[in-house]
């Protein structure tokens, strides 16, 4: 595999960005955009081969799409508690649209993409004790939308309808090693894409280098919904909780950005 300086980096992405269109390397992989970066660099699997790579990221989306950005994955704590798949989903779950189908007529679902702004229509929202320094999950039964009623009764019945007790959350500390061992620096390459006989390509139009990730917007990106928590678990297997984000608000969260292409 070739390696290259950051400034040799660069200007493979400026030649990219000056080939025009490119077909999807991946025939139909949702992926594609990020798979076929990769593919053209001549890299595996997001392993940058630049000096220092553990301290870059890269980052490919589509332009103008509304689908959300995985940021990184990390359990809520206490850990131990294992709170996804012993609290949340038995208690606050509900039956998964393909039970009985799919999956077992047992099978359970618990899935939210929350947030700091306003609860969700399940009255689940993320909140922000900056006294504690914790990034918390919490439950308001009065925020519920009417349609879920039936649903609110099982919980009701099921663990009642106070908040969560113990709340899950994310102390400062943690997320903030766990974001900047992820995320300290970022190649942010986004793409127009077009489609001719069934098949995608790709003009990678936009690429940015952002430096020295910025804790602080985090937190506010949370607070105004820009960033947001996903959980995404049924009974019998837990996709994992992730911190994912809106288009277009990835360079709001660095100190640095220089545009590179766009």
């Amino acid at each position: 595999m070739k390696t290259f300086t950051k400034d040799e980096l660069i200007e493979k992405l400026k030649e990219i960005s000056l080939t025009g269109w490119i077909a999807n390397a991946r025939h139909g992989n949702h992926g594609g955009i990020g798979n076929t970066l990769e593919d053209l660099l001549g890299i595996e699997e997001n392993n940058l081969p630049i000096p220092n790579a553990s301290e870059w990221e890269l980052k490919a989306q589509r332009v103008n799409t509304s689908s959300l950005t995985t940021l990184f994955h990390i359990e809520p704590s206490p850990r131990a508690v294992g709170f996804v798949p012993r609290i949340l989903l038995p208690s606050y779950g509900w039956r998964h649209k393909e039970a009985g189908k799919l999956y077992p007529d047992d099978e359970m679902s618990f899935r939210q993409t929350i947030h700091g702004l306003n609860s969700s229509d399940r009255g689940f929202k993320v909140t922000i004790d900056r006294n504690e320094k914790k990034i918390l999950i919490s439950f308001n039964s009065s925020s519920v939308d009417e349609k879920h009623r039936e649903w609110l009764g099982f919980v009701e019945r099921n663990i009642g309808l106070e908040e969560l007790n113990p709340q899950p959350y994310w102390g400062f500390d943690d997320l903030s090693s766990k974001a900047r061992t992820k995320l300290l620096n970022c190649f942010y390459v986004q793409a127009d894409v077009k489609k001719e006989a069934g098949k995608e390509f790709y003009s990678y139009s936009k690429v940015q280098m952002l430096q020295d990730f910025d804790f602080d917007g985090f937190l506010t990106g949370i607070e105004t919904g820009q960033v947001l928590v996903d959980f995404d678990a049924r009974t019998r297997h837990n996709h994992g909780t992730k911190f994912r984000l809106r288009q277009n608000f990835l360079p709001t969260l660095y100190k640095k950005v220089t545009t590179i292409i766009g």
